[in-house]
């Protein structure tokens, strides 16, 4: 059964959620299935101690939620994505990772959590990107 993330359900988390670590592992999140773009746009917004959106229980994301939640400036758990457009791939591959989450060497640590085919697939973009920036 679907369950559909709806911008009023996301302001509403967005006006009680303080970002603890409480609220995350509580996954008020989590339980969706999938996200309406302007609901995404507003989530990318979030804004906590943890900065950490954990939205495991979405199966897809529309290219237009794919660009939003990339602009994320945090933690983004899509690990229960099971469908991805290239579109919505390349998008989630320009996700940056959160801040500490760097080596010294510049090797992102993974701020964006995503699992098998989908993540092979969003790292192939983030491969070709990185091969275009790298100058030596």
């Amino acid at each position: 059964m679907s369950k559909q993330l709806t911008l009023e359900i996301a302001q509403k988390y967005l006006q009680v959620d303080t970002g603890d670590l409480e609220s995350i592992l509580r996954g008020d999140l989590a339980t969706f299935t999938s996200i309406d773009d302007d609901a995404a746009q507003a989530l990318a917004k979030h804004e906590g101690e943890f900065q950490f959106l954990y939205l495991k229980g979405l199966t897809s994301l529309s290219e237009a939620a794919a660009q939003a939640l990339a602009k994320h400036e945090g933690w983004l758990c899509l690990d229960g994505l099971t469908s991805l457009s290239e579109a919505a791939a390349q998008a989630l591959a320009k996700h940056e990772d959160a801040p500490g989450t760097v080596d010294a060497l510049g090797i992102g640590l993974g701020s964006l959590i995503l699992a098998g085919k989908i993540k092979r697939k969003v790292n192939r973009y983030r491969t070709r990107q990185l091969k275009r920036t790298d100058v030596f």
